[in-house]
């Protein structure tokens, strides 16, 4: 498969290039993983892959080992970060309804304390 190019209006795009500053936790030569800025739990981390996907729909369409090595990274980075006994979150958004708002895909590794619902109340259960 092709690498899409990086997008030099992505903000995402920016901090793999080193344009812009981030608290880098590991990478590869196919992702690229730094602390989110506004974490929403005690660890939060971003795993991006370096190519420039719009969402994991895009990413899967292109590259489907690529979604595969983003989680890999993810699962690493929870078990480095001592996570795996407790447990964690590997959470990826597609579309503005998702909560997607930095349109190049990623996955979000939560933990640390516990997550709670995913959506309002819970799942819900039919009938």
């Amino acid at each position: 498969m092709t690498a899409a190019p990086q997008d030099s209006d992505c903000l995402f795009c920016r901090i793999i290039a080193g344009e812009l500053p981030a608290d880098v936790v590991a990478e590869t030569d196919r992702t690229f993983a730094f602390r989110d800025i506004n974490p929403q739990a005690p660890t939060h981390v971003l795993v991006v892959p370096r190519a420039h996907h719009a969402d994991v729909a895009a990413l899967f369409a292109a590259d489907p080992t690529l979604v595969s090595d983003t989680i890999r990274a993810g699962v690493e980075i929870a078990e480095r970060a001592g996570l795996a006994e407790t447990g964690y979150r590997l959470l990826m958004n597609t579309g503005a309804h998702a909560g997607q708002t930095v349109f190049h895909a990623h996955l979000h590794v939560l933990g640390g304390e516990p997550l709670g619902a995913l959506v309002g109340g819970g799942l819900r259960m039919p009938g």
